[in-house]
């Protein structure tokens, strides 16, 4: 009597693994939000902060009820001073990353001046800002101050990404530290560039928001100030969520623009 192999059952994957690897990011993402949100309302229905906690579904009335008008009139405000900040910034530290690279000795005076701007106590030079400068600009400096270091690090970084190969390649041809640059090293300084400006998009937002805490007409910082003297919990959270979602949306803007420019860079799996 012939005995009949009986074929061995095909391996599976663990059916959590399995889910986790079907799951889209995106997805694990808005049920963590959802289950947050969910936690938030019960302890502030319950009172568990005692008022200074309130729940979302408050905020969010007290959002509706403020109107548009309201929260744009501050917003504008603090995305003008922030975009300054960004741009002056950034263009600071990649400028200075750059002739870093053309002039190696001043490497080390380039990363101590980044790491004072980026350890400096901003209590220390927010007032002298402030006396020193007129309108928008002590902001604008805060939020520079903010990029500044970020930028430069990451510009510095992926300036020497660059494979040493093609360094060879130019060289046989007579390039110089110029050529490198150009043909080289700022293709391949894209992605941990654009990296550091996606940080620096939200950082720079943040530095404004500070800089006003320290005087100014109108933007969240100012708005911040009246609703907390004022002991209008609600509108403070509302206004704190406006900065926040202000925020993901200049760091998601910011991402969409280096992915776009940088298809060769590897992408995080989702």
């Amino acid at each position: 009597m012939t005995a009949t192999a009986v074929p061995a059952p095909a391996s599976r994957a663990p059916k959590s693994e399995t889910t986790r690897r079907r799951m889209p990011r995106w997805l694990t993402g808005v049920i963590g939000t959802i289950g947050l949100l969910a936690v938030w309302e019960i302890a502030g229905q319950a009172g568990i902060a005692k008022g200074s906690i309130p729940p979302p579904s408050e905020i969010v009335s007290q959002m509706v009820d403020d109107g548009w008008s309201f929260y744009w009139a501050n917003i504008k405000v603090t995305l003008s001073e922030a975009a300054w900040g960004y741009l002056w910034g950034n263009l600071l530290a990649i400028g200075l990353a750059f002739i870093v690279l053309l002039i190696p000795l001043l490497e080390k005076p380039a990363l101590q001046l980044g790491i004072v701007s980026y350890c400096i106590p901003v209590i220390a030079i927010g007032p002298i800002l402030q006396i020193t400068y007129d309108g928008q600009t002590p902001k604008i400096i805060l939020a520079a101050l903010f990029v500044f270091f970020t930028t430069l690090v990451g510009t510095l970084v992926g300036l020497r990404a660059a494979d040493p190969v093609m360094f060879d390649v130019v060289r046989a041809y007579g390039g110089g530290r110029v050529a490198e640059l150009v043909k080289i090293r700022i293709r391949a300084a894209l992605p941990s560039l654009f990296a550091a400006l996606r940080i620096a998009a939200p950082a720079a937002i943040l530095g404004a928001i500070i800089g006003e805490y320290l005087g100014g007409e109108s933007g969240i910082g100012i708005a911040m100030i009246a609703s907390q003297t004022g002991y209008e919990v609600t509108r403070t959270w509302g206004l704190a969520i406006a900065a926040g979602l202000l925020a993901v949306i200049a760091y998601g803007i910011t991402a969409y623009i280096g992915r776009a420019l940088t298809p060769w860079a590897p992408r995080m799996e989702r």
